[in-house]
This record gives structure tokens, C-alpha cells and sequence, in this order.
């Protein structure tokens, strides 16, 4: 049953900007979204725990069905699980490269300079591990329905992204696939599904990124 607090509505009180402020926060916040990159070099530098906690807690703040909230953040800065799910990642990046993934795709990923050695796994201060949950469990280990999983993930995923972008750092999102044995590495249970795999932390020094362009707004847009 999903948490009602008392009373269970509460006043909600907008934020309030003139046209002219809207358009100046809309092109300011576009801008700076066009800076962020996938970046796969890391520098060997921490970032204050601290920091991580509030981008989970605002991952976890976006819209969900029914407020089931249905995800776990899994976080790892552990040395020796990293090695480990780094070695598991590459044993199955190494399988695809080599030829589970059709030509077409390895083609794809030839202008971006990728292969299946993962570095980024183990220098990057922190792992963010985002786990779908089917359903949910309680604590006396009844089950509860969740709905919308895939779409909540997403957004919450979304808004990670942005929230690690906003503070400084930077990530990239890998999918080794399959991803079965983060379940396993982890310990999670088979209510639980890895998703995405997010190292955090800070870009090493003169790392260069591919020169990409985004589709422009015609060819993503259709108005009614």
C-alpha cells in the first residue's frame, strides 16, 4: 500500500518567472546541459560521500508509479569489488567486441574509440549501480506491486545524470551486456535487475571527449 501521510495533501507553491525569465533560464540551463560529456577518463581523485548522497537523493525525487519508487542505488568505492566488476565487465565487453555484437553495431562504436578495456571501472572514485525492482519487498517479506518500473528507472536515471553533471562531475552510462552478474557480484536479490552503471568522479586532466553534434530541433520535435 502506498505511504499516505496526514494530511495527504499539502499546498504547492510554484516557482513564479516572467516570460523573459523563463526563456533566460530555459537557454542558461540548455547551455549548460550541451556541456556535459561522456567521458571515460577519470582522475585518481575522491569525491566527498557527502556529494553522492544528495545525487541519489535527487535521483530518487522524480515522478514514479504510484510512488512505488521502484529502484535501488547500488553504491561501490570498494578497491577489491571494483577489480572485481571491472573483470567480470570486460570478460563480457571482450565476448561482444569480438563478436556478439553484429558488425553494424562495432562499426557504430568506431568514431568513439571504445573497446572492451574498461579503466574507468576501477579509477573512478565511485560506481553507481542502478538496480530496476519487479516489485517491491517489505521488511516481514510480503510483496508489493510496483508499476511503471522501466519508465520510473528512467527518469531517475535521467535526473542522476543531470544532478552529477550540475555539481562538477562527470560519468558515462555503461551497460555491459548481459548484466546478470551484478546481481550476483553484489548480492542483490532476484527481485532486482541491473540497468545501468554509472562511474562518478572527477575528469582527468586533458581528457578529450568525441566531437559530436545533437540532432537539431526539427528532427526531434513534432508540433500539433
Amino acid at each position: 500500500m502506498a505511504q499516505v501521510l496526514d494530511p495527504p495533501f499539502v499546498p504547492y507553491t510554484p516557482l513564479s518567472f516572467s516570460a523573459e525569465e523563463q526563456l533566460e533560464r530555459a537557454e542558461a540551463l540548455y547551455t549548460h546541459h550541451l556541456q556535459r560529456r561522456s567521458v571515460r577518463e577519470f582522475a585518481d581523485r575522491p569525491v566527498d560521500r557527502q556529494v553522492i548522497e544528495y545525487l541519489i537523493r535527487i535521483a530518487a525525487s522524480g515522478p514514479t508509479g504510484a510512488n512505488k519508487q521502484p529502484y535501488t542505488f547500488a553504491i561501490v568505492s570498494d578497491p577489491a569489488l571494483k577489480a572485481q566488476i571491472r573483470e567480470a565487465a570486460e570478460a563480457e565487453e571482450r565476448e561482444n567486441y569480438s563478436g556478439r555484437f553484429p558488425q553494424s553495431w562495432r562499426d557504430d562504436l568506431v568514431p568513439f574509440g571504445t573497446d572492451w578495456q574498461k579503466p574507468f571501472l576501477t579509477t573512478a572514485p565511485y560506481l553507481i549501480l542502478v538496480f530496476s525492482q519487479s516489485y517491491g519487498v517489505h521488511p516481514d517479506g510480503t510483496q508489493e506491486k510496483h508499476y511503471y518500473v522501466h519508465e520510473s528507472v528512467g527518469i531517475a536515471a535521467g535526473f542522476l545524470i543531470a544532478a552529477i553533471h550540475h555539481v562538477g562531475l562527470v560519468t558515462l552510462t555503461h551497460t555491459p551486456s548481459p548484466m546478470n552478474f551484478l546481481q550476483k557480484l553484489l548480492g542483490r536479490p532476484s527481485h532486482e535487475k541491473a540497468l545501468l552503471l554509472l562511474p562518478v568522479g572527477y575528469a582527468a586532466q586533458d581528457v578529450q571527449v568525441p566531437n559530436l553534434r545533437k540532432k537539431p530541433l526539427e528532427a526531434v520535435s513534432v508540433w500539433y
